[in-house]
């Protein structure tokens, strides 16, 4: 497994209300993803991003962070055999993105996704 991104994930109670601040002030580009729950903002040059999650739709528990992978079952395979809790199974979620969460040692979960091509 190898990680290819990291997007931090910040808990806002509605991204219509915050977009102002993201896309306005910081003029960040929103990314829009099509669900109501969450998107993401980006720098023009794409180096910097951030996601506003209202809530996620699927999962037991919000995460502070996606990990994008390119072997989402390795990593999978990988937290089990280390012990650690998943907290959401490996799941295709209608979206298209496979994923499962996973609860670090010092608490943090973490959101670890592929997607799918």
């Amino acid at each position: 497994m190898r990680v290819t991104t990291v997007y931090t994930n910040l808990r806002v109670p509605d991204i219509a209300e915050a977009r102002s601040f993201y896309a306005g002030y910081l003029g960040l580009s929103d990314e829009s993803i099509n669900m109501d729950w969450v998107t993401r903002f980006s720098s023009p040059d794409g180096d910097a991003n951030v996601q506003l999650v209202t809530r996620d739709a699927t999962a037991p528990e919000d995460s502070v962070a996606t990990i994008r992978v390119d072997d989402v079952e390795a990593a999978y395979d990988e937290a089990r055999e280390r012990g650690y809790q998943i907290v959401h199974p490996l799941t295709t979620e209608p979206w298209g993105v496979r994923r499962f969460f996973v609860r670090a040692p010092d608490g943090n979960v973490f959101n670890i996704a592929q997607h799918r091509d």
